[in-house]
């Protein structure tokens, strides 16, 4: 009888958690939809979550900063998700020290992170504990795109990085 029990009481959890409809995470829903793009590695969802990506540093182009490619850093972004369903993994913190949701995006089956990185349009930042499982993986793709001379490090000087 235990044995039938235990794997109710497993279903019965993950449907009263979620489980059943739109896949939520820890820290926030895994789908949704970007309604805006604050700059080359910040956007807002609909419902008003802001989130920022998980190692990723672009120069700033906001509140009249514009830092070396930071208008090129938000064009691309803004080019890739916004208005379009986005999926969110959680890095290993949920926030950032500014309340925004910290997670790895992806449309279309495509890492906005390591995109963002590889072409040069972004520096990896690394603020522990997120991102620490990924870390080596985007910064080979940095080391790449600086060899490369891709995007800002071909165009900016200093690089605009932290």
């Amino acid at each position: 009888m235990r044995s039938l029990i235990q794997p109710l009481a497993c279903l019965g959890l993950l449907i009263a958690c979620g489980g059943g409809g739109e896949a939520a995470t820890s820290c926030g829903p895994s789908k949704a939809r970007v309604a805006e793009v604050i700059d080359g590695d910040t956007l807002v969802l609909e419902g008003g979550e802001r989130v920022r990506y998980v190692l990723v540093d672009t120069p700033e182009s906001t509140a009249g900063r514009h830092e070396c490619f930071g208008p090129e850093a938000l064009a691309f972004n803004r080019s890739l998700v916004e208005g379009r369903e986005v999926t969110l993994v959680d890095a290993e913190a949920c926030e950032d020290r500014f309340g925004r949701r910290l997670a790895y995006v992806s449309v279309d089956g495509h890492d906005v992170s390591a995109l963002l990185i590889e072409r040069g349009f972004a520096c990896v930042l690394h603020v522990p504990p997120a991102g620490t499982s990924r870390q080596a993986e985007l910064r080979a793709l940095e080391s790449q795109a600086r060899r490369a001379r891709r995007g800002l490090w071909g165009a900016c000087s200093p690089v605009p990085c932290r």
